[in-house]
């Protein structure tokens, strides 16, 4: 239906993927008016529902997501393009489970496994609010992991020369 002169026949200009694959895109022109717009057509997919810690069960929502990691990499040096890349991965991972529910843990565990690789504070933040830290302990146990696991990636030069002492 144009959003113009709300007529409801109209031709495709244009199509091409949108949404890393998951939607179509499609130019269209009002054959009455002439009106051009955009509509976006997404593949049907079957519900999903998420598991919370209470137990309780509502509806897959990405959106939930995205805002959690917008939140986690708010002032950090993370573009949307890279948020919405990590948003597409999790939910990937989470469908091709195949299954019709999923925990809010592993939801959790997934989005870790992203933001571990693209910032260590946003990481941090995310696993402040997910993992619930209860006290520093907590806290510092997660930093020295994370610190450990940069470490482990850095190359020791220190071990060159062993050696030769």
């Amino acid at each position: 239906m144009c959003p113009h002169c709300h007529h409801n026949s109209s031709r495709v200009v244009d199509s091409r993927p949108a949404d890393n694959g998951h939607a179509i895109r499609r130019r269209r022109e009002c054959e009455n008016c002439g009106y051009r717009f955009t509509t976006f057509e997404r593949i049907e997919v079957t519900p999903l529902l998420v598991i919370k810690k209470d137990g309780n069960r509502e509806e897959f929502d990405r959106d939930k997501i995205l805002r959690g990691i917008m939140r986690a990499a708010e002032k950090r040096p993370v573009g949307m393009d890279k948020i919405t890349s990590i948003v597409d991965d999790v939910e990937s991972k989470v469908r091709a489970l195949g299954g019709t529910e999923v925990s809010t843990q592993l939801i959790g565990k997934y989005v870790m496994d992203e933001l571990v690789d693209v910032d260590d504070v946003a990481y941090i933040r995310f696993a402040s609010v997910y993992r619930e830290f209860k006290d520093m302990g907590s806290f510092v146990n997660e930093l020295n992991e994370l610190m450990g696991r940069s470490q482990d990636s850095v190359p020791n030069d220190n071990n060159e020369n062993d050696s030769d002492q």
